[in-house]
């Protein structure tokens, strides 16, 4: 039968919680990286809170006018937030109370640590990092300042899910876990090879590319820089951190014990993009394997669930996604849970452009969650910690895959086991004139 108890962003956070978020005063709120998940972040904190966007940085001039347009048009003061082309202008120039980063990932470590220790409370996007070393660097530095971070692993605060979790794995109806398969079949890798252009003279390249080395431009690279390693950690980076996120919050799971990989470029060799089109991945816990597979070519091997995680018990097995879950139990018990979408409340979800319609309640709930543990000074649901786990694990995943061989990572110490030769690759080489945050460990 079908859920009849799908809970809201606001019933899941409780009256307790709600009536925290009503007594917080207009909290002033920074945006760095103003493209497609930086608006759309930004807009549902909007939508939730009584917030005022002061100030976007954005090395896309275009991108950060359109930001700061719709911006007013939502915000209750109708004010024009001010634009800046280099983020560390604008913590300068503001106090902010929150900072949301949704830039490409090699930038999400050192605009989250400048962002902590200008006094905000940061909402980051996942994976946290580029390198393991960055993620630790995040979380010491937030720690020892004492700021709320939250990371955009926003199934945690999933309507849905959160059911799922509460009816199914809380209560016992799988049993003892023994196998979890994670996955995306997506077809999202970029194909061609376009030629080298002259950079537009709205777009600061040099500025964008950051520590990261500098490719040659071959046209904006807004949303395309996830295929190339250069920027990012491939799909496994992308897709399977939500994945194995959910995974370990639903089974209260921290670090793999051991995580190995396989893949490569297999089919799409007519492409420029450097990530890998085909890839396995084990992240292995005591008595249970978390097994993560994607193909950016082919058929989906489940069309009803191209990414999703299925937890596997004794007694059932749990299927779950960004649009619904299924629980099938031995004794052919079947139970069933859709996406809530909340349209009629919030009739901008109606007009948006670009909107993950899906995500937009699982945002909305993981604002509030974010801001009740600013008001509380407690822990987030996708603290900062919980974020490193997850992107630690799935960028380990790719170093053991370029090594051939598995890792073992030990947080405490912040090595791989009996590993130098991997050890060397928690970090990545900077281009010249950045330092990495490594310093601060």
């Amino acid at each position: 039968m079908k859920s009849s108890a799908a809970l809201s962003a606001l019933s899941a956070l409780g009256k307790h919680g709600y009536d925290l978020i009503q007594s917080l005063n207009t909290l002033s709120v920074g945006v760095i990286g103003a493209g497609w998940y930086g608006k759309n972040d930004v807009l549902r904190l909007i939508q939730v809170a009584d917030v005022e966007i002061k100030a976007i940085a954005d090395v896309d001039s275009h991108m950060a006018e359109d930001a700061a347009r719709i911006i007013s048009q939502r915000q209750k003061s109708g004010k024009v937030p001010i634009i800046y082309n280099d983020y560390k202008k604008m913590l300068g120039d503001h106090a902010l109370d929150i900072v949301i980063i949704g830039t490409p990932d090699h930038w999400h470590a050192l605009s989250a640590i400048d962002a902590i220790k200008a006094g905000a409370n940061v909402y980051l996007q996942k994976p946290i990092s580029v390198d393991v070393l960055e993620g630790e660097a995040i979380l010491k530095v937030a720690r020892s300042h004492k700021k709320i971070v939250q990371i955009g692993t926003q199934r945690r605060s999933t309507p849905h899910l959160i059911e799922a979790k509460k009816k199914i794995v809380d209560q016992g109806l799988l049993g003892k876990v023994a196998h979890i398969e994670i996955c995306s079949y997506y077809h999202m890798r970029f194909g061609g090879d376009p030629a080298i252009m002259k950079v537009p003279d709205h777009f600061d390249y040099d500025l964008w590319c950051g520590p990261a080395p500098k490719r040659r431009f071959d046209g904006l690279p807004h949303r395309r820089w996830r295929a190339y390693m250069e920027y990012g950690n491939g799909i496994v980076g992308d897709m399977c951190v939500h994945m194995l996120d959910t995974v370990r919050w639903m089974l209260d799971q921290g670090w793999p014990k051991q995580i190995s990989s396989t893949g490569g470029i297999y089919v799409q060799k007519e492409s420029n993009s450097n990530i890998t089109d085909t890839q396995t991945a084990i992240f292995e816990y005591d008595e249970v394997n978390v097994v993560w597979t994607h193909r950016t070519w082919g058929r989906s091997a489940d069309p009803e669930y191209p990414w999703s995680f299925k937890i596997y018990g004794e007694k059932g097995v749990l299927k779950g996604d960004v649009w619904k879950y299924e629980f099938v139990g031995n004794d052919k018990t079947v139970l069933k849970g859709d996406v809530l979408l909340e349209k009629d409340l919030y009739p901008e979800d109606n007009t948006e452009k670009d909107l993950e319609i899906h995500a937009a309640p699982a945002t909305r709930g993981h604002m509030l969650d974010f801001l009740k543990a600013i008001k509380e000074d407690g822990k987030p649901v996708a603290d900062i910690e919980e974020g490193l786990i997850s992107s630690a694990s799935c960028i380990l995943a790719n170093v053991a895959l370029d090594l051939s061989r598995p890792v073992e990572y030990d947080h405490e110490t912040r090595t791989i086991i009996g590993d130098m030769e991997a050890t060397k690759l928690l970090k990545r080489k900077y281009r010249d004139g950045y330092t990495h945050p490594s310093w601060i460990l």
